[in-house]
């Protein structure tokens, strides 16, 4: 029986988490990096990859860079021939780019680029990387996909919340987290008897730094509307996130871990 402080460890994994370089995506990558993953930092843009890369190297976390656009079908194939056979044991599908609105704001445009980034790209990537998961498999056992919903998959946000139709958390971002979390039942249910957990997780109130110093009246409201009365921060994602991925949740599949504060249960 192999010790729980073991199973925790991701020593000796390697782990591609897209949208790597944001508020969210670069806590995700440093947590996993801190548990021993080698970590594949993705982005659009070579210069953020690469300064996040450095800031992970600093910390003497292993990490590489990942860039190519999750949209265009052919930098993506590129990208896993030039990764070769080599085993990949987890796979965060992180990635998002959109703006706010509403229903009566938002064009059909909006409702295509978000369904685009959330779940398209998430079915491609997991696709092209299924050789180097099941490689993964054959060398210990499993691997591991995670995808980032969001407490708007689950539940509407309250429009009060917000000063206005254009600023809201807009209905095409929901409707394509939404579709990402019933995916990864589909997903979960398709690859699991081969060893391959496909899970979620969602993110409740995280508003990104420049957010919190820009707008604290903003921020306070949303913390009035959590149970535990205060909202989220990045680094609180990494646990959750490093569980799902180890050995430690060997038998957790097809589930959608909610790391929101209560916020959806009132």
């Amino acid at each position: 029986m192999i010790e729980l402080s073991q199973r925790f460890s991701l020593e000796r994994r390697r782990i591609l988490v897209t949208g790597a370089t944001g508020y969210l995506g670069t806590a995700m990558a440093r947590g996993l990096a801190e548990m021993g993953a080698t970590v594949f930092v993705h982005g659009r843009d070579a210069r953020r990859v690469e300064e996040a890369v450095a800031s992970l190297r600093e910390r003497q976390l292993d990490a590489l860079p990942a860039v190519f656009d999750l949209n265009d079908d052919e930098a993506v194939r590129n990208w896993f021939a030039g990764y070769g056979e080599h085993a990949l044991h987890g796979l965060v599908n992180n990635a998002y780019a959109g703006g706010a609105g509403a229903i009566e704001t938002a064009t059909e445009g909006d409702y295509r680029d978000s369904y685009e980034v959330s779940v398209v790209a998430a079915h491609r990537l997991l696709q092209l990387a299924l050789p180097s998961l099941r490689a993964a498999v054959s060398a210990c056992g499993s691997a591991s996909v995670v995808n980032v919903g969001s407490m708007y998959g689950m539940v509407s946000p309250d429009q009060r919340v917000y000063p206005g139709k254009g600023a809201a958390n807009p209905p095409f971002y929901g409707a394509a987290k939404a579709a990402l979390l019933q995916w990864t039942r589909y997903a979960a249910c398709e690859f699991g008897a081969e060893g391959i957990r496909v899970n979620a997780i969602s993110p409740g109130p995280f508003p990104s730094e420049s957010v919190q110093t820009a707008n604290p009246e903003f921020v306070e409201t949303l913390a009035g509307k959590v149970p535990m009365g205060r909202i989220g921060q990045a680094d609180e994602l990494q646990g959750p996130l490093s569980f799902l991925m180890s050995d430690a949740s060997s038998f957790v599949n097809g589930a959608n871990l909610v790391v929101d504060g209560g916020w959806t249960c009132w």
